[in-house]
């Protein structure tokens, strides 16, 4: 029976812009490793398929709060050390690393974890990005999307470039047979690798892809190699169209799309009532300084907006077609704007926990009951939970949520394997 799959998406204190202001938040601990590992073991509990941390390579604007702490390899490899079932999985930029690099770092996390490590392709998005690593300025779209299909591909080849049986180490005196370690002798346009990995292969064969993929390059990366997918879905017919065009898109690359795990970001607000959840929101919001606000709107929509009359209605915005950033955000915040025609105090509180992503505000079964309805309904595998404060509000889901939707048959009551692959229901690859 095809069950949900929950990923904790972790951020900071939590997703909501003013987490860390909040007095339940954990800012002082936001260095200290103890924090994260029992975020991952509260996840573990929760029979969690995974931990999964964003990363970026610039500070952005300090006086708004913590964006970027720990160092994700470094994090996992501890909290590796702490779980022994929940996935691990790291966003690295194919914009800023090399293949073997990351080959080799995701190679030994994978023999760390015994087999519970996924990596986030990303191709990175802001110009202060890459001031960081010696460019001026980043790299057109297409370029950067053409670099991250090599970076995969290259990556791929060094996982497999040692056969599963190539270690003998025997009384003969071989430690590993020659004629099972394979070269890769890449040659392209951005990389000249020529492999193989300096370590053996690891439990999962490869650890697992994960990719968000939004604008049009983004989805056609996410059809071809992508094993599970990390969605921006504000509403239900959103969601829907966005799942239905990846898994038509997953099958034309000749790919099983009931394999792929389409997972969009979840804001949750729990609530004994439906009242006691809005003011578990309004509670959180109220913290929001309307200044950094606006400077978030800003990014997210390439101009502007510090003049912007609080509670007169949105400007009119430039079509999808015609901005030049990250598709995603932008195309929901349009959505959100056509739906719901708020002012301009209402977007910011909107977009404040989770930019925009679906928000789920009331009871323990009005949530599960939401849940429900987009998993069954072809909009939803699962989902990337986004925490609007932490640790609060995933240990309100776990407790008070999850038991319904096990009730109801949807979500497992233990785990039935010890890796991420097979939490996702995914195979082995074979080298």
């Amino acid at each position: 029976m095809r069950q949900l799959h929950f990923n904790l998406f972790l951020h900071g204190c939590g997703h909501h812009q003013a987490a860390w202001r909040h007095p339940a938040s954990q800012v002082e601990q936001l260095t200290d490793i103890t924090y994260y590992e029992r975020l991952a073991q509260t996840a573990e509990a929760g029979l969690f398929d995974a931990i999964f941390f964003a990363d970026g390579q610039a500070v952005g604007d300090p006086s708004a709060g913590p964006l970027w702490n720990l160092e994700p390899f470094t994090t996992l490899a501890a909290m590796a050390r702490n779980t022994s079932r929940i996935g691990l999985i790291s966003t690295v930029s194919t914009t800023f690393h090399s293949p073997f690099h990351v080959a080799r770092m995701l190679a030994s996390l994978d023999h760390i974890s015994r087999g519970r490590i996924g990596w986030n392709v990303v191709t990175s998005m802001f110009d202060a990005e890459a001031h960081n690593h010696s460019m001026t300025a980043m790299p057109p779209s297409d370029e950067r999307y053409a670099r991250a299909a090599e970076f995969i591909d290259v990556v791929s080849a060094l996982w497999d470039s040692w056969a599963d049986d190539a270690i003998q180490a025997d009384s003969n005196g071989v430690f590993a047979d020659p004629t099972k370690l394979h070269p890769v002798h890449h040659v392209g346009k951005h990389f000249q690798v020529a492999g193989p990995l300096n370590i053996s292969r690891g439990p999962q064969g490869r650890p697992v892809l994960f990719q968000a993929g939004a604008s049009e390059a983004g989805r056609q990366l996410a059809a071809r190699y992508a094993e599970g997918i990390y969605a921006v879905a504000y509403e239900l017919a959103s969601g829907q169209e966005y799942y239905a065009d990846l898994k038509s898109r997953i099958a034309t690359q000749g790919r099983n799309p009931a394999t792929v795990a389409i997972m969009p970001g979840l804001v949750t607000y729990v609530g004994s009532t439906e009242a006691e959840a809005r003011a578990k929101q309004a509670d959180i919001d109220q913290l929001l300084p309307t200044e950094q606000a606006l400077a978030q709107l800003s990014t997210f929509i390439g101009q502007d907006c510090s003049d912007w009359e609080l509670d007169a209605p949105v400007p009119d915005l430039p079509p999808a077609g015609e901005f030049t950033g990250p598709q995603g955000r932008y195309t929901t915040i349009l959505r959100i704007i056509e739906v719901e025609r708020p002012t301009v105090r209402q977007l910011l509180g909107r977009l404040a926990a989770g930019g925009g992503h679906c928000t789920m505000v009331g009871t323990p079964e009005q949530v599960a009951d939401a849940i429900e309805r987009w998993f069954t309904s072809g909009a939803a595998d699962g989902f990337n939970l986004m925490p609007p404060l932490l640790p609060s509000a995933i240990e309100e889901f776990i407790d008070r949520v999850i038991p319904i939707l096990q009730r109801r048959g949807l979500y497992r009551t233990q785990y039935a394997g010890s890796t991420l692959r097979d939490h996702l229901g995914l195979e082995r690859p074979s080298a």
